[in-house]
């Protein structure tokens, strides 16, 4: 079994089509299953069964699986381990953050790096999703949690307290919420994740037991975009909402939970020269934001 197949075996399981490991291998269709049959054929055993909610492991499937990701272990810690020692500034870095990050911070840290460097290239991935810096997804993640694998190093990038917010067109309409009231006649847009985790939804330490939830919005770009268009008021990182311009309600309060950014790269890439230079450039974009300050984790 060459790595080939294995990384079409474990793209079929993972995905339960292949349709989605085609697209996570960057094959066609056709291919991966031409390539799965033919994996079959020459173990002379049924890997899958192809059920009506997709493809599932056979029990030999189950253990040709144990030795699959073995296989994809050692061939990320080779690859990792080798880049490790490259020197060149020259290459990919491949950075995952979220979307309101990735453009307010990662993206001046880009052009910065450019400049300087530019045969190196970046591909930004920014999206919800964690991506697993062990399996070599990403090289760095900048990430709102710090992540508890010891294979990583950590390094706090921003601690900032969320304040609430409103756009001027919001309070012209609405005026501003009185305390104790539990935003009794007002509108509140929310982070789809927070009203999904917590019974009791506070803003600012305020239960919004009185006001009327209008949006849910699973990205802290989109959450910003609903306070800019006035659609309620909403829990944001100060630096951000004041570069948006808004309007803090009730400055002297704030959640009792700070945004803390986080970045995270793996151990072995801690000497690759165009990932550390990239690194630099990230710390640079955020030591220029009031309010942000770093340490080492």
């Amino acid at each position: 079994m060459n790595w080939d197949d294995t990384r079409i075996f474990l793209a079929i399981q993972r995905e339960r089509s292949l349709r989605g490991a085609a697209r996570t291998v960057g094959l066609d269709q056709a291919t991966v299953g031409r390539r799965l049959a033919a994996l079959e054929r020459a173990l002379g055993a049924t890997l899958f069964l192809r059920t009506s909610s997709g493809y599932a492991l056979t029990s030999v499937g189950e253990i040709a699986l144990r030795a699959a990701e073995k296989m994809e272990q050692s061939a990320n810690d080779l690859v990792r381990q080798t880049q490790g020692v490259d020197e060149r500034l020259a290459g990919e870095v491949r950075v995952t953050t979220t979307d309101s990050i990735g453009l307010e911070f990662v993206m001046p840290a880009i052009r910065s790096l450019h400049e300087e460097h530019p045969n190196v290239r970046v591909l930004l991935d920014t999206s919800t999703q964690v991506q697993n810096l062990a399996k070599r997804e990403a090289d760095i993640a900048v990430r709102t949690i710090r992540p508890e694998n010891p294979d990583l190093l950590a390094r706090k990038l921003a601690t900032w307290p969320m304040g609430l917010y409103a756009s001027a067109d919001y309070l012209e309409r609405h005026g501003e919420p009185v305390p104790g009231t539990a935003f009794e006649g007002h509108d509140i847009v929310c982070y789809l994740p927070y009203m999904q985790a917590r019974r009791q939804l506070t803003l600012a330490g305020e239960p919004i037991l009185g006001g009327r939830i209008v949006g849910g919005l699973n990205s802290s770009l989109t959450l910003r975009a609903a306070v800019r268009e006035g659609l309620g008021l909403g829990e944001l990182p100060v630096p951000i909402a004041e570069r948006d311009g808004l309007v803090r309600i009730w400055p002297d309060r704030s959640s009792a939970s700070p945004y803390e950014v986080w970045m995270v790269t793996h151990k072995d890439l801690r000497h690759t020269a165009r990932v550390v230079a990239m690194i630099d450039h990230i710390v640079r974009v955020f030591e220029e934001t009031p309010l942000a300050h770093g340490s080492q984790g």
